[in-house]
């Protein structure tokens, strides 16, 4: 094979090359200005008294995630203020009464997050209850998961 033989053909890569020459802009002309894009910004900061707000709505009984939607920050951020002002975290879970009922709509097919959006939990939340409960996990085949006990 010669060396040439891989370059000796190049009508095909010229006629790319014009086409796309023909698609740039004039190099005379200025540039078309880019799209604005929203710039990556640091995290919303609470003052004092919307931090003070916050304490209070969830002493009130207001969740973190209604918190963090009132105030335009995660749930996470939420949480972090109130264990940063020493307020007595309260975790919802889940009673005994909606474990059983959990367990019966796994059974009856639901999926976890189906079943958490009905009460208001997390699915890993559900999840951790059905596993205590001796409940055997399904894939996403509806099979039980290898490992699982029965």
């Amino acid at each position: 094979m010669e060396v040439g033989e891989a370059y000796s053909n190049t009508k095909g890569q010229v006629s790319a090359l014009e086409s796309l020459c023909g698609k740039l802009s004039d190099l005379d002309s200025p540039a078309r200005p880019s799209p604005k894009r929203a710039k990556p910004g640091r995290a919303r900061q609470l003052g004092d008294e919307q931090v003070r707000q916050v304490i209070a709505g969830y002493e009130s009984g207001a969740t973190v995630y209604e918190l963090g939607e009132w105030f335009g920050i995660e749930r996470r951020a939420v949480s972090r203020i109130l264990r940063r002002h020493g307020v007595r975290m309260r975790y919802g879970g889940l009673s005994d009464d909606q474990i059983g009922e959990a367990v019966r709509l796994y059974h009856q097919g639901w999926s976890l997050a189906r079943i958490a959006d009905r009460m208001d939990v997390a699915a890993d939340t559900v999840r951790q209850r059905l596993r205590e409960r001796g409940v055997t996990m399904r894939n996403t085949h509806g099979q039980p998961r290898p490992g699982e006990a029965r």
